[in-house]
């Protein structure tokens, strides 16, 4: 099994990429996961919107059958 994450604006230029292939089964172990891979995502993670097929979920949501997962940072704007 394996989920693409893709990464916007600041998430893409912190984790140093647009997307990647993950393998983690909960949304709770991808996100230690990237954190742990990209260490400057830590500081942004909490503040971003991730969504998982398009739709935030919990944490403890398994990843079985999930296509996508977007880390969105918050946008300013107006």
């Amino acid at each position: 099994m394996s989920v693409r994450v893709r990464y916007f604006a600041a998430a893409a230029e912190a984790a140093g990429t647009d997307a990647e292939d993950r393998a983690e089964t909960t949304l709770a172990a991808l996100r230690l996961a990237v954190v742990a891979a990209h260490p400057a995502l830590e500081r942004i993670l909490d503040r971003c919107a991730v969504l998982v097929d398009g739709t935030r979920h919990d944490d403890d949501l398994s990843l079985d059958g999930v296509t996508h997962v977007d880390v969105l940072p918050p946008f300013a704007g107006g």
